[in-house]
């Protein structure tokens, strides 16, 4: 409760890991340096590694992350001797037997280091629960269809939980908070309602913490990591990391590690929040964050005050992944290489389809043909000419990926196919791997159990859902700009020319979403920017990735603090990371496609520098 804790000055919050694969090194360098920390947080889970998490422990083999375990061990006597905090989600789908692998590391250290564990994200029971009593509420996120009418069998199931377990744990005295399915964010926001006795009341500091939490989630994400303007980042072969500082009413700032590469800028904070919001209002399970009005300021080289933020209820849900094993896929390749790449694509693909057989060819939920690159005029090397066939496919049967099946005849058809025809050797990506389908809904949050679990106290506290929600709508705000554009769009004024000659770009994903936002990097330049990037100018630039006979939705949200233009393209990536037929699945390279995408470019915006 507030009032418990006095403290006078904000506490300091280390975004340490940012997925299941971070360099082994960071833990150690961090809790060696002289970086004054709190709290270190770290996020081990992604829409991607939950389905296999799950699938593991139901087949009797540890659900958590391992690479957690790898990292803390060496450092333990650190932290006890430092007394720095730790709260993770690498507990994944195996929360308590994490804690108790960590409570053995603990002890066979000779320290008294107090661990807990965070319940409550698994959630199969309820998902059952309400299937069978037909529950409308259980319906797809992103399409509105309802579970009940989903062809596969849901196995495992997690709720996204707030920050108050994490925030009780502490509270309660322990040192090393082991989490499932937490949202990413509420990590950092649980170190920060500990700290400062916030209670569920207080919405704006909340909103701050959130958005602090959101920041430094993807570790070296903000500090030059992922970031469009890479090219001018020092230090760019070993990043540091970024520490928010929350004060007791919500003050805000993320500075960078002292003494690391990378940099902490107003450009870099821009591209870290832009990652994977889905529009102006960003939903945890303790607070709502409306963000179109969020301002960045440089107070300090590598140090960013973050202001404007405002504090809204939650939603009375909480997102909820379910996964179910939906069959094999697996995929092969061909080189092909010089003149007449689409033809020869197109022959390879009518001789594959042959050669496997029509009635073998239906039994595959997906088989999919594409080419995939560009061949330049007048290549200067074989490389350069070289372009990459991709046959992707997806089945509820591994026998039909069997080598007589499937891999051999792919191959075949060597002898008879385009001049130069040649697979590639390795075919381990032709091994059929489980193909998981992901359904995102949400539930109730007075329906989940929510609880800390404190080991040395052999004790499980109730943490109750919040009491004051709000109902927000399904469709976020969408706009266009409505006033007519400046005058850049004259012929002896403008360039024609990459748009990423002078826009930065970050995009990201979000189940079957993709996400993407713009920011320049001068204010003038943004009044350009709006008006060059409408929804329909959006539509041309994404070119053939934009299916206009799919009318696929598109949403567009601006953020005039930030000089930026924030777009979601529904149903971009198929089904989501653990289904999608694309090379990104992760849709994070689709803000550097667009920013390849040629534009009118002002030139007086030129002329300031390219990025």
């Amino acid at each position: 409760m507030r009032g418990m804790r006095v403290t006078r000055r904000p506490i300091r919050v280390c975004g340490a890991s940012g997925s299941v694969f971070e360099r082994k090194c960071i833990f150690g360098d961090l809790i060696r340096s002289d970086e004054e920390i709190d709290v270190i947080v770290g996020d081990w889970m992604s829409e991607g590694n939950m389905p296999a998490a799950a699938s593991r422990k139901l087949s009797g083999q540890p659900g958590y992350e391992p690479t957690f375990l790898q990292l803390l061990e060496p450092v333990l006597p650190l932290l006890a001797q430092k007394k720095i905090k730790v709260a993770v989600n690498a507990g994944a789908a195996d929360t308590q037997l994490l804690q108790q692998e960590v409570q053995k590391l603990v002890e066979t250290a000779g320290l008294t280091l107090k661990t807990a564990w965070i319940a409550g994200d698994e959630v199969m029971e309820q998902v059952d629960k309400k299937l069978k009593l037909g529950d409308a509420v259980l319906e797809n996120l992103y399409t509105g269809e309802q579970l009940r009418s989903w062809p596969y069998k849901p196995i495992y199931a997690q709720a996204y939980l707030g920050s108050f377990g994490v925030a009780k744990a502490f509270e309660e005295g322990a040192d090393i908070v082991l989490c499932g399915r937490v949202a990413d964010a509420s990590l950092c926001m649980g170190a920060a309602v500990w700290w400062h006795g916030w209670t569920r009341d207080d919405l704006q500091e909340l909103a701050a913490a959130f958005i602090a939490g959101h920041l430094v989630e993807c570790s070296s994400y903000i500090t030059g990591g992922n970031f469009s303007g890479f090219k001018k980042v020092p230090g760019m072969v070993n990043l540091g990391l970024p520490v928010a500082e929350i004060g007791a009413k919500g003050e805000l700032s993320i500075r960078k590690t002292k003494g690391t590469g990378g940099i902490l800028t107003i450009e870099t904070c821009k591209s870290q929040l832009l990652y994977e919001i889905q529009g102006p209002w960003y939903f945890n399970s303790d607070v709502t964050a409306q963000i179109d009005q969020i301002q960045f300021t440089q107070i300090a080289p590598d140090t960013v005050r973050v202001s404007n933020i405002i504090g809204l209820p939650p939603p009375p849900t909480t997102k909820v992944g379910i996964t179910a094993v939906a069959g094999y896929q697996a995929e092969l390749h061909w080189a092909i290489v010089g003149l007449d790449p689409a033809e020869k694509s197109s022959l390879l693909e009518r001789q594959i389809r042959l050669s496997i057989g029509e009635e073998h060819c239906s039994r595959f939920s997906m088989l999919k043909f594409t080419l995939n690159g560009s061949v330049p005029e007048n290549p200067r090397s074989q490389a350069a000419a070289t372009v990459d066939f991709r046959i992707f496919a997806q089945s509820k049967d591994q026998d039909d990926f069997s080598f007589e099946k499937f891999i051999r005849p792919c191959w075949d058809v060597i002898m008879c196919t385009y001049p130069g025809g040649t697979p590639h050797a390795a075919i381990t990506s032709a091994i059929p791997r489980p193909w998981y389908e992901y359904w995102v809904t949400r539930l109730p949050q007075i329906d989940i159990s929510h609880a800390a679990h404190l080991s040395w106290k052999d004790a499980s506290i109730p943490i109750p859902p919040p009491t004051e929600t709000r109902i927000y709508p399904s469709q976020q705000p969408s706009n266009d700009p409505t006033e007519p554009p400046p005058p850049f769009n004259m012929a002896h004024e403008t360039v024609r020319g990459p748009l990423g000659s002078i826009v930065h770009a970050r995009s990201g994903d979000k189940g079957p979403d993709a996400n993407v936002g713009f920011y320049v990097r001068h204010e003038d330049e943004y009044e350009w920017l709006r008006h060059t990037l409408t929804i329909a100018n959006f539509k041309y630039l994404l070119g053939d990735e934009y299916d206009e006979s799919a009318n696929k939705k598109i949403d567009r949200f601006e953020l005039p603090n930030l000089w930026a233009v924030h777009f979601l393209c529904h149903g971009h990536l198929d089904r989501g990371v653990n289904s999608s037929s694309t090379y990104d699945i992760l849709g994070k390279n689709l803000g550097e496609f667009l920013r390849a995408r040629w534009v009118d470019l002002p030139k007086k915006f030129l002329e300031r520098g390219t990025i």
